[in-house]
């Protein structure tokens, strides 16, 4: 797996539950190493010991962890270029949610050898929606409720997600948009501001 993802994780856990929580995992996990370097890869055995020792460690089920991690990672001002990046993808929910076909291209492109399942989104009906996640990367589809729950605040949407399990093979979650403008959304400026 590659380190950006794991390193994605531990940022979570490390500003979630802190510093000492993260030296349990991964003490638990037996690793052999404290901390993950973003551009490195690692098989999925260690990945799988970190995950494990996690949801261990921290007495909640992976999806709900991994959710949560979805959800940092675009809430979080630390991560603030992985929302920008998604920002990008529309104006409003739908358009977002219609350019999630090319996220794992987009991911690429700002890291050449980050692979991402891929994404399919198919519209039931007006505001029906499924998300079609193949497999490669266990526990992704969890991550991406966060994600997609995450920008439906940015946009100020209100939507229901639904992980509906597998389907030949790949991750299926259902999205339901209730009601467009559902709160104020939070402020997107297309230009990056210098500090």
């Amino acid at each position: 797996m590659h380190g950006l993802i794991n390193r994605a994780i531990q940022a979570f856990v490390v500003s979630t539950y802190g510093e000492e929580r993260w030296s349990d995992i991964m003490d638990s996990a037996d690793l052999g190493f404290a901390q993950f370097e973003a551009m490195l890869f690692y098989t999925d055995e260690q990945s799988t010991k970190m995950l494990t020792a996690m949801e261990k460690q921290l007495e909640r089920p992976l999806p709900e962890i991994l959710e949560d991690t979805g959800t940092f990672l675009v809430s979080n001002p630390q991560v603030e270029a992985l929302r920008r990046l998604l920002r990008f993808g529309g104006v409003n929910y739908v358009e977002f949610l219609h350019s999630l076909d090319d996220l794992p291209d987009r991911a690429r492109l700002a890291v050449a050898d980050l692979e991402l399942p891929a994404l399919e989104l198919v519209e039931n009906s007006s505001g029906q929606f499924e998300l079609i996640c193949q497999p490669g990367l266990p526990g992704f589809a969890y991550v991406l409720m966060g994600v997609l729950r995450a920008m439906a605040d940015d946009y100020g949407d209100l939507v229901i997600l639904d992980h509906r399990g597998t389907q030949d093979g790949a991750e299926v979650i259902s999205i339901t948009l209730v009601e467009t403008d559902f709160a104020e959304g939070r402020t997107f400026d297309l230009g990056a501001h210098a500090l």
